[in-house]
């Protein structure tokens, strides 16, 4: 074919299946979103934010498992690409930005918007390059599309906008992406790690997002060694439903129940997960691990061994080696702390005649009681993944997308712009905080102006609430956590958007149905108390001592009067 660089890219993309391009127009992009208009086969979605775009991308790659692609203009707009790719990159998801470049005769004398995008992508991504021009862009795009896909995370190309609009006489190749490869271990790998099962008499499995499209051989692990499953955040959606043997997550947001099994073990399985909180693992257990990434074995604790290869691949291999196990008393004994465990939390998402305080565990139970049974959801950081981790109930059909390991603030409305722009038939609904969702508030826009029926459900507790409680737990004063919130939901009426605000607890399954039979897109305000709480799985004698200390400091303050919110919403329910 013969024409511009920038026909040239967006005809490869569009040959690799690409559907769509999350960003922000500029002039240094001008020249590809010429190139889309004029082939009318890839969409251009217009953000209000690249930041957005970003995370928009990331959420459809990680729904999809297929390349999704971002684009940002030069400087400031490739700029703030930057956070969204780091989650892209850190959530092992496949995604290409192209981010347009200051004209390349300019470059190195500080031109006006001048950065160094090649640098700038480094650590956000596994492949960066500067197309420098136009007979560079084909090798170019092809390695970095295939790296993308087969390293699954971010790869990055650098194109000034005068190298996009110059002329290039190449053709597309027919083969442009990898197929994942199946990953298995060596024989004798899986030899000791069945020697070592075999000689365990209570082993734990420890599951994350590795163990996707492993559900069947996890169950019959698990039922082989009558092994109780913990699982991570990440791994809630594939390994949650339909299963026995669940007793919870561990780490911040997780149960007691998971925190026990996981220190009670003699033998801790790790499947697929690179759970960063090394104070959950257990101090005198062998722990075994298993992942198709050389660099997450052992990264956070020492292991008895540790095996290179996919979930479903290596269980399927190691199972005919295992001898099944008779006792179960390790796996009832986990079970019966679980049942526990999730009797006292359900009691905390109860409404009643008597409820005073929206509890946001009754809103993520309603929630998860009315929407789809193929329903997306997304979360923001912060107190919104605990009541998710919770109180949401997956099945196998939903999917949960969330910033779990970037952690960044402000990602749920963002993730749900790109799930719903990519599954236009599917329910998608955000659980959104009041922080995050007023930091990126802008694209709320965006659900307008492309038509987007994503329903926001906002906990509006007038607080950065995760971080406040941070500041408790360790002794400090919560300073600089308080939000000033207008009435979002008449905010959004105001924007076009149906708006519902709820303050009494016997209107809140009312006015969730409602948002849920809505067509269109919807904003639910919901006015939650400021001090309700979050106990991790367990509590240490420093962490009550630096409580004490906070209350102890919170009255020297003056501010006895939250202390007394605080009884009143955690203990008198």
């Amino acid at each position: 074919m013969s024409g511009t660089a920038a026909d040239y890219l967006a005809s490869t993309l569009a040959q690799a299946g690409v559907k769509r391009i999350y960003g922000v127009v500029g002039d240094s992009l001008n020249g590809l979103t010429d190139s889309l208009h004029r082939q009318a086969q890839i969409d251009w979605v217009h953000m209000r934010h690249e930041e957005g775009a970003a995370f928009a991308a990331g959420a459809e790659a990680h729904l999809t498992g297929e390349l999704a692609v971002c684009a940002g203009s030069c400087g400031p707009g490739n700029l703030h690409l930057i956070n969204g790719l780091y989650d892209c990159q850190r959530s092992g998801v496949p995604v290409l930005a192209i981010a347009a470049h200051i004209p390349s005769a300019e470059i190195g004398i500080d031109y006006f918007q001048s950065t160094h995008p090649e640098s700038l992508f480094k650590e956000c991504s596994h492949y960066v390059e500067l197309v420098s021009n136009p007979a560079q862009l084909p090798q170019i795009l092809h390695r970095a599309m295939r790296v993308a896909v087969a390293r699954r995370g971010v790869a990055v190309v650098v194109i000034p906008g005068d190298i996009a609009t110059g002329r290039l006489h190449a053709e597309p190749p027919e083969w442009l992406l990898p197929v994942a490869p199946s990953v298995q271990p060596q024989a004798a790998e899986v030899a000791q790690l069945a020697t070592i099962l075999n000689e365990s008499e209570r082993v734990a499995l420890f599951c994350g997002a590795g163990c996707a499209g492993a559900h069947a051989e996890v169950m019959e692990l698990a039922r082989t060694l009558q092994s109780p499953i913990v699982h991570t955040l990440r791994g809630k959606e594939h390994i949650e439903y339909d299963n026995p043997y669940d007793v919870g997550m561990t780490g911040l947001v997780g149960f007691a129940s998971g925190y026990k099994a996981m220190k009670r073990c003699d033998t801790l399985v790790v499947l697929g997960a690179d759970f960063p909180y090394r104070q959950f693992f257990p101090e005198h257990a062998r722990i075994v691990q298993i992942d198709v990434r050389a660099e997450a074995l052992g990264n956070r604790c020492p292991l008895t061994l540790g095996l290179l290869g996919g979930v479903k691949e290596t269980l399927t291999a190691l199972l005919p080696r295992l001898e099944a196990k008779t006792d179960g008393s390790f796996l009832a004994s986990a079970q019966q702390d679980y049942v526990e465990a999730r009797k006292d939390l359900d009691k905390l998402a109860e409404l009643d005649e008597g409820t005073r305080h929206i509890h946001p565990q009754a809103v993520t139970r309603i929630v998860s009681e009315l929407a789809a049974d193929d329903a997306i959801f997304t979360c923001d950081v912060g107190t919104p993944i605990a009541w998710t981790a919770r109180y949401l109930k997956l099945n196998g059909k939903r999917r949960l997308v969330g910033s779990f390991n970037h952690g960044s603030m402000a990602n749920a409305m963002l993730h749900a712009i790109g799930a719903q722009v990519s599954h236009p038939d599917r329910q998608v609904i955000s659980f959104s905080g009041d922080g995050g969702f007023a930091m990126m508030m802008g694209e709320f826009l965006t659900l307008l102006q492309l038509d987007l029926p994503v329903k926001i459900v906002v906990l509006n507790n007038g607080t950065l609430g995760f971080v406040e409680m941070e500041m408790k737990a360790n002794g400090y004063p919560d300073v600089g956590c308080d939000l000033k919130n207008p009435n979002f939901a008449a905010m959004a009426e105001a924007m076009g958007i149906k708006g519902i605000r709820v303050e009494d607890p016997q209107a809140l399954e009312g006015a969730i149905a409602a948002a849920l039979a809505h067509k269109g897109p919807v904003l639910v305000d919901v006015v939650t108390p400021r001090q309700e709480l979050i106990m991790p799985p367990k509590t240490s004698m420093e962490e009550a001592g630096n409580f004490g200390l906070f209350m102890l400091r919170a009255v020297l303050d003056g501010r006895a009067g939250q202390l007394i919110d605080l009884a009143k919403v955690n203990l008198l329910r």
